[in-house]
């Protein structure tokens, strides 16, 4: 299993909205960057990943599952762009912020704190055990 990092602006597509599409998951549309497109065409069904809320929160606020490989973005013509389907798979309890991970000595390396505006990254599993760790959570 592969893991991952998926952020969203909250007041356009926040937790509570993933939430609320259930079993059957949503289209991660709307992705216009090629690496980010390229993240999403590595993704495996399973494959797991942390939704972040950018802009003012800047936090992990919860745990998503990809439930459709790579297949064409339904909100263009653009053959370019493709994407994943994922689904919520629960909360955060205790959001860990962009702060806690660039305070974290074991997360320098980690894509959030290098290249803070990609919109769909990789996350190594000791960083995703980190993050857990951060927020006393376990896997």
């Amino acid at each position: 299993m592969a893991y991952w990092l998926f952020k969203s602006e909250p007041n356009t597509w926040g937790w509570d909205d993933q939430l609320a599409k259930g079993e059957a998951g949503e289209e991660w549309d709307g992705v216009r960057n090629y690496q980010a497109r390229n993240n999403m065409r590595e993704m495996k069904l399973g494959d797991q990943g942390f939704f972040y809320h950018s802009v003012n929160e800047k936090r992990i606020v919860g745990i998503v599952e990809v439930c459709a490989e790579i297949h064409p973005d339904s909100t263009t013509d653009d053959e370019r762009w493709e994407c994943v389907d994922i689904k919520a798979v629960r909360a955060i309890e205790n959001p860990v912020t962009l702060d806690m991970i660039k305070d974290e000595p074991r997360l320098a390396d980690m894509v959030l704190v290098n290249n803070s505006r990609l919109s769909v990254q990789p996350v190594t599993e000791a960083e995703w055990n980190v993050v857990l760790e951060l927020a006393g959570e376990k896997d």
